[in-house]
């Protein structure tokens, strides 16, 4: 079990700092004035959302080494869709977090002759991050839970251990008992952290006049 869980573990912060990665750019690039930029943007989000992550899995590991001639292992091919799959989420939380500051912020920035750069860089997008990490630790809880898909790709995760204890032993209980509060424990892991980067980021913001 305990080998298992280090798999997932891997797997799950691997594919939380592909997510991020993903999300903030292509959220970024889904408001660019550039349309191929957008457009690049608007695809991925279109098919990585729309997709199954089990079929995007064994797309990325069974189909594409057939196709191309080339491929990843089972564990970085599982790292890689699934925090693409999240991103594609993340990336529209990006995008309506960065169209939830105020316009006025903007034109404030247009009025100090900041560049659209410098505007998205200095102004914009650090109001927008705060907006943004409830919805991203959801999003991590969730990348989490779908660790257990990898198992599918030949990746002896926690999950996969569990199974297999269970068919050595016949213990369903103890075994997806145990299984069951593992992923609470991680879970809540993600929550306080998540919980406590909120708080910090809003330190010493003020929001109207109150505190």
């Amino acid at each position: 079990m305990l080998k298992g869980l280090h798999i997932t573990v891997i797997i799950a912060l691997g594919g939380s700092v592909v997510a991020i990665v993903m999300a903030v750019l292509f959220g970024l690039w889904s408001k660019s004035t550039d349309p191929i930029l957008r457009w690049f943007s608007a695809a991925y989000i279109t098919v990585f959302r729309g997709a199954s992550a089990l079929i995007l899995l064994y797309w990325f590991y069974f189909v594409m080494p057939e196709l191309t001639g080339f491929g990843f292992d089972a564990i970085t091919t599982g790292i890689l869709v699934l925090g693409a799959n999240v991103g594609a989420y993340g990336a529209e939380v990006v995008r309506t977090s960065i169209d939830s500051v105020p316009k006025g912020q903007y034109q404030a920035a247009a009025a100090l002759n900041l560049s659209r750069w410098q505007t998205m860089r200095y102004v914009i997008f650090p109001q927008a991050v705060l907006s943004m990490v409830p919805p991203f630790g959801n999003l991590m809880i969730e990348l989490l839970k779908g660790t257990a898909l990898v198992s599918t790709i030949t990746v002896t995760d926690l999950t996969m251990q569990g199974m297999y204890l269970r068919a050595d032993t016949h213990r369903s209980l103890e075994i997806f008992g145990l299984l069951l509060v593992i992923y609470f424990l991680l879970s809540s892991l993600i929550t306080v952290v998540f919980r406590l980067l909120e708080r910090r980021l809003s330190h010493g913001r003020d929001y109207g006049g109150g505190r």
